[in-house]
């Protein structure tokens, strides 16, 4: 029983103070004290976690197969059931982020400390805490801009189709033409800008809530060191490689103004977007022709997978056998009867190639596979997501099951597909003999144009949007910033007077579709890094691009150590697991296109370079 005495005296108190100043007013009693919140403790904490990871854990298949049904079979019912699981598990991570958030002044023992960490960074988007209402506008707001970009409709009724115009900037050599392609996508995106700035609103108001600065430093959180810092070790890395990529940038600029004049592009300056072969001009693989080296020897995989009549499943199976070489235990059963391979007859499906991972014992991946090289490649890219998923699904709990930040698991990939080279192919009995490497050039610029060309776009549009999260580019100011950024980091420029009536950004989905971009810029940094010191592991000698690690134990063992520590560690401490370094090192990639390096300094002589 509580004592009354408090309230009491608080009464008698006033009354006498009232009686001594000759008050003749009846005196009041002053309200309570109201107590401070009880402090959350380390056990609360550690329960909070527990329930929240058999939470996810409870509702992950359910989402997943969900997912995966209205993918494989689509139709209006699929599709209910896949919106109203998401829905279900969207609402579950903001509940889990929100609570997560009151622990934040706590000291934790640290996997309680990171998996709450982790929680409060599951949502990309987050609504503030406690006003339902901004999360069911943020949430529309969200849906509103990916029906505007899908359905490339503008407010008057026209509609633009991104897969018929970007085959224009592909097929055409008319300048005007692919100008008038470049154009029109960007019609569709201007009516995006309002709901985009409102859309930034609530979302920094719910990234403020559980902690960050903004929405820019909540998704710079995730890399494990002070949001600042993380972006100018982004441009650290960028530094490493910009020589290579200027190299790159002068030779295409130099064989564009052959082809088209010093009227179309100038043999100075940036290059005006729309002549690079690509949408966004973030690869330029498309205009390989006109750039490329002459001669080489490089081999034709499609040719020798249709030669040897591999089918969709001979290929996967190939790909399986390359890292059940490195040590890797082969998929289980499940993987051949649920995988999607080609594309069925009786149904609609999506065939943009994916890997998935629906419980730690069901992995799937799925493709329409073609007969080709560069299908063959993409098999291998989506088996490395598969054998990182069960590395970490099989020894990590459910918040730990994850990769070590969101570039890791594009880059296992694509190291993967780092060693199909002749050498492997030799191996597997493709090809009989090896060519000489003196005819490489041609295979390395084709790359470059990919990989070394989408290195500065895929630094400049978090750049940019981090901008907009902090107050740095404003509504007024999105669309100069967004060709600002262009130019410094691409050197690339629109080829038309622009205005803040445009909104360029949202002509790539990422930005309608708020997916962080950072991690494709890393990827393409690691995996050059992971590619050479797994090739130092295996004792690879000769040029780094040749390298193929193939049926080598020891590098296996170095990879497969680092996949199964998930999330669970600094993702810098995965680093050295593997390449024993903690920082990223992007002079792997100078390495392995050290070749083509020197053969565009003997191109360039006498160019002006740069922009």
């Amino acid at each position: 029983m509580k004592p009354k005495s408090k309230i009491t005296s608080l009464v008698i108190a006033s009354a006498l103070t009232a009686a001594l100043a000759g008050c003749q007013q009846e005196s009041k009693p002053t309200e309570p004290k109201t107590e401070a919140p009880k402090k959350p403790t380390v056990a609360e904490a550690t329960a909070y976690v527990a329930d929240a990871e058999q939470r996810i854990e409870d509702i992950y298949e359910y989402a997943a197969k969900s997912a995966w049904v209205a993918q494989t079979y689509i139709n209006s019912d699929t599709q209910y059931l896949e919106s109203k699981a998401n829905k279900e598990f969207k609402l579950l991570g903001i509940e889990l982020a929100n609570g997560a958030a009151k622990f934040n002044d706590l000291k934790l023992p640290y996997d309680i400390e990171r998996k709450l960490k982790l929680l409060r960074l599951g949502l990309t988007l987050p609504a503030p805490a406690n006003e339902p209402e901004k999360a069911e506008e943020l949430s529309k707001i969200e849906s509103q801009l990916s029906a505007m970009y899908g359905s490339g409709k503008t407010p008057d009724g026209n509609e633009y189709d991104l897969i018929q115009l970007s085959n224009v900037l592909v097929d055409s050599d008319d300048p005007q033409a692919m100008l008038d392609a470049w154009v029109q996508w960007r019609k569709v995106s201007p009516q995006m800008k309002e709901p985009y700035q409102r859309l930034v609103e609530i979302a920094n108001e719910g990234a403020k809530d559980l902690g960050f600065k903004d929405l820019g430093a909540m998704w710079r959180s995730h890399y494990d060191m002070d949001p600042d810092a993380f972006a100018q070790e982004m441009d650290r890395v960028w530094g490493q490689v910009k020589p290579l990529y200027e190299s790159l940038h002068c030779h295409v600029r130099a064989k564009l103004n052959e082809k088209y004049g010093e009227e179309v592009v100038a043999n100075n300056g940036a290059i005006p977007a729309h002549l690079l072969g690509n949408m966004w001009a973030q690869q330029w693989g498309n205009i390989y022709d006109t750039v490329a080296p002459e001669g080489g020897t490089g081999v034709d995989v499609t040719e020798r997978l249709q030669a040897k009549s591999y089918d969709a499943v001979g290929m996967v199976r190939e790909a399986e056998g390359f890292f059940t070489s490195l040590g890797f235990k082969p998929l289980p059963d499940s993987f051949w009867t649920n995988s999607l391979f080609t594309e069925p007859r009786d149904r609609d499906v999506v065939c943009h190639a994916s890997a998935w991972d629906i419980t730690t014992e069901d992995y799937r991946i799925k493709m329409c596979i073609q007969i080709t090289g560069d299908e063959f490649n993409t098999i291998h890219h989506e088996l490395g997501h598969n054998f990182y998923q069960r590395a970490y699904n099989l020894t990590q709990p459910m918040l730990y099951r994850g990769s070590a930040n969101d570039g890791f698991h594009e880059a296992i990939g694509d190291t993967i597909a780092l060693s199909i080279t002749p050498k492997y192919l030799k191996e597997i009995g493709l090809i009989n003999e090896v060519p000489d490497a003196d005819g490489d050039l041609p295979f390395l610029m084709r790359m470059a144009m990919d990989k070394i060309a989408f290195l500065p776009f895929g630094l400049m549009v978090d750049k940019w949007r981090w901008k907009v999260f902090n107050g740095e580019l404003t509504p007024e100011s999105y669309n100069q910033g967004w060709w600002q950024l262009r130019e410094e980091y691409q050197g690339v420029k629109a080829p038309i007077a622009r205005t803040e009536s445009d909104f360029d950004p949202g002509a790539k989905y990422h930005i309608p579709g708020n997916t962080p971009y950072s991690r494709y810029f890393l990827a393409h940094i690691l995996q050059f890094q992971f590619h050479r010191e797994l090739c130092k592991i295996a004792g690879h000698e000769g040029p780094l691009h040749r390298c193929s690690i193939y049926n080598n134990k020891e590098a296996g063992a170095k990879l497969k150590a680092m996949l199964e520590m998930g999330q669970s560690r600094p993702w810098q401490e995965a680093l050295e697991t593997m390449t024993g370094a903690k920082q990223m090192d992007a002079t792997a990639v100078l390495d392995y296109f050290a070749p083509l390096q020197a053969w565009l300094n003997e191109q360039n002589t006498g160019r002006e370079c740069g922009w």
